[in-house]
C-alpha cells in the first residue's frame, strides 16, 4: 500500500512540476534566454528529486525483503522445530 502511495506521490510531483513549468512560461517576465536558462535549472532540480526519491524507495524496498527473508527463515526454523518435537 505505501509503494502505491509513493507512486501517486511521484505522479503528482511530476504533474506539478509540469503545471508549474507552463504557468512559469505563461506569464515569465525574463528573456527568452533567462526563461530557458530557469526551465533547465528546475528540470534539472526536478530530475535530481526524483532520482533521491527513487533510491529512497529502492531501500526501503531492500529493507522489505531483508525483513521478509528473515521472518521466512525464522517461520521455517520454528516448523523444523515443532516438527522434530513432534517426531520425538
Amino acid at each position: 500500500m505505501a509503494n502505491r502511495d509513493d507512486a501517486q506521490s511521484a505522479l503528482w510531483f511530476v504533474a506539478g512540476v509540469a503545471v508549474g513549468a507552463t504557468i512559469a512560461l505563461l506569464f515569465a517576465p525574463q528573456s527568452g534566454e533567462e526563461t530557458r536558462r530557469l526551465i533547465g535549472t528546475k528540470t534539472r532540480e526536478g530530475r535530481d528529486k526524483l532520482s533521491e526519491r527513487g533510491r529512497e524507495l529502492m531501500d526501503q524496498g531492500r529493507e522489505l525483503f531483508d525483513r521478509g527473508r528473515e521472518i521466512a527463515d525464522e517461520a521455517a526454523e520454528m516448523f523444523e522445530r515443532g516438527r522434530r518435537l513432534v517426531q520425538d
